[in-house]
């Protein structure tokens, strides 16, 4: 547990344990303040991955020298004194799908496994600047396309809670770095639910901006036309505490992401809880939450509640139609198909692609197979989607009246507990929960409420466009009042 001799170097003598679960904030100014040296820090987590990897294959390359020599320069820096950036010095992990310099960017894609990174993305680079060191890259789904973290160039991505269920997708490995104690932080995407699902099935914290609010430029595949503020880049993290100090980071156009516009961040001190409006929606009418989860999310509601919120459950009888409204959307947009992303630039040919799949010969899981062989459904479906498109603007404006300028809707995050490993296909359309969310380019923050049964619970707090301090306050309300994070038992009883 030992990571710095006080006699020796002058820094406090602090346990891995503890390390390990403490918010970039806090470990930012505890290296500041000199009680902690970057290098014990960035060793600290080094020596976590190398740990839990084998078992859970969560990062999936890493640059553990780099970040070595960085974090000597940090503690360099701070021994010259001076100004620091607000995450000097602290590790996080970053989604492979971001450019990261000299790292793999391919996406999961096969064809893309030789592909390094010349540069880092927009994103990245404004968490290095910040001060930031990154360990390394972490699973993804192939393409980012699926709910599971999953390909042919890296494998698959185990539940720190346990194995045999997935960490979501496509930020799986986010999730898994951070609930297992790889990193504090770390940066994923979200175009149907790929940070907030990930959050959930691993029990820490993930947000999805408001749309336009931060830039998609720099990852692999970049969404083109509408759809560019439909994926959004948040931060996934273990303390509620830094998701806003992360957001203001990474927020802000960068002149290469068209979809990115200036935006007020409000402050999440300034939400009362007295006298705030919360709608809760148990379900959107097709697939029924657990009673686990419909339980927590009343737990949540009764404790606003008592907090002086103004309470309201309603039903919103869109939402049933979520699938259409994001598949509709998706269709419409710009930008090569699905299964010209999977061909670099050529379509595949997805029904020989199936067959290949099912004599073992295919580089290609089954769901992107699977998204290639129905993508071309909502343009067959002529005035169903046209319809779905005017649905999704209806709905937009529904749910901004129902939760109005002071308000939140609670949400669920999925109607199941982190799924077995593959079961999620059963049926595969369970993600509407958190895609529809994208396409009305709603900010929400996925906040965890213990566990059930060894299983993370969870919900999602949305709210209007702008308002993710709204969603960012309640976070912090709700772990102060249920706990939020709880470390993996297997990770964390020894250290």
């Amino acid at each position: 547990m030992a990571l710095q001799n006080s006699s020796e170097t002058g820094f406090v003598r602090q346990p891995a344990s503890d390390l390990l679960r403490a918010s970039a904030t806090d470990l930012a100014a505890r290296i500041r303040r000199r009680e902690l040296s970057s290098r014990a820090l960035v060793e600290a987590h080094i020596a976590r991955i190398q740990r839990v990897n084998p078992a859970l294959n969560i990062v999936v390359r890493d640059r553990f020298e780099s970040a070595r020599r960085e974090a000597d320069e940090a503690d360099a820096k701070v021994a010259r004194g001076g100004e620091l950036p607000p995450l000097h010095g602290v590790p996080c992990t970053i989604k492979e799908a971001f450019g990261l310099t000299g790292m793999p960017n391919s996406s999961g894609l096969y064809a893309r496994r030789n592909v390094l990174a010349d540069h880092d993305a927009t994103t990245v680079a404004r968490l290095r600047q910040a001060g930031a060191i990154p360990l390394g890259v972490t699973n993804i789904s192939e393409l980012c396309m699926w709910m599971e973290s999953q390909n042919k160039v890296y494998g698959r991505t185990s539940n720190p809670y346990d194995a045999r269920r997935t960490v979501g997708g496509s930020s799986g490995g986010e999730g898994a770095s951070v609930a297992s104690g790889c990193a504090p932080f770390g940066l994923g995407s979200d175009i149907g639910g790929s940070i907030r699902m990930p959050a959930f099935f691993n029990g820490v914290f993930g947000h999805k901006p408001t749309g336009g609010l931060v830039p998609g430029s720099g990852q692999f595949p970049m969404a083109e036309g509408a759809s560019v503020r439909y994926l959004t880049t948040g931060p996934l993290c273990r303390r509620a505490e830094d998701l806003m100090p992360l957001l203001r980071i990474l927020a802000g156009p960068d002149g290469l992401d068209p979809g990115c516009e200036s935006m007020l961040l409000g402050d999440p001190r300034d939400v009362a809880i007295e006298g705030l409006e919360v709608l809760s929606v148990e379900g959107n009418g097709v697939f029924a939450p657990v009673a686990p989860l419909l339980e927590a999310q009343r737990r949540v509601a009764r404790h606003l509640e008592r907090r002086g919120a103004r309470v309201r459950v309603a039903r919103v009888e869109d939402l049933r139609h979520s699938l259409d409204v994001w598949s509709a959307a998706l269709a419409a947009s710009e930008g090569p198909s699905f299964a010209e992303l999977m061909g670099e630039g050529v379509p595949i040919h997805a029904g020989a692609e199936l067959l290949r799949w099912l004599t073992g010969r295919s580089h290609h899981t089954l769901p992107a197979i699977g998204l290639a062989l129905v993508e071309k459904l909502p343009a067959l479906l002529g005035n169903r989607t046209a319809r779905a498109l005017e649905l999704a603007t209806s709905l937009k404006e529904t749910l901004a009246a129902e939760i109005g300028p002071r308000g939140v809707m609670l949400y669920p995050s999925y109607p199941k507990l982190a799924p077995l490993h593959g079961t999620a296909l059963l049926p595969p359309i369970q993600f509407t929960y958190t895609a529809v969310l994208n396409i009305l380019e709603m900010p929400a923050t996925q906040v965890p409420l213990g566990l059930h049964r060894g299983l993370p619970l969870g919900v999602q707090v949305a709210s209007i466009g702008g308002h993710d301090h709204f969603t960012i306050a309640v976070a912090l309300e709700l772990e102060r009042a249920f706990g939020g994070w709880v470390p993996p038992a297997r990770w964390f009883t020894r250290v």
